[in-house]
């Protein structure tokens, strides 16, 4: 694979057969990688809180048509 530097930038390069401009810094990729884990398990979290949440309403719903039972 045949890389040639980007002029005015110190860590791209784009790479000859692809056209692709790819970033050569590690760090900054750890970073961004990071920064996309910590999104999944925040959507996760989200996903996890909204299903409890919908259970809680079934169970309410139930108590409540069992309680309009009782006073039948």
């Amino acid at each position: 694979m045949t890389r040639l530097k980007v002029k005015g930038y110190e860590n791209l390069v784009r790479d000859v057969k692809t056209s692709a401009i790819i970033n050569s810094n590690k760090s900054e990729y750890k970073i961004y990688m990071n920064r996309i884990k910590a999104r999944e398990e925040q959507s996760d979290e989200i996903r996890s809180a909204v299903k409890e949440i919908n259970n809680l309403k079934a169970e309410l719903r139930e108590i409540k048509d069992l309680l309009k039972g009782i006073k039948k």
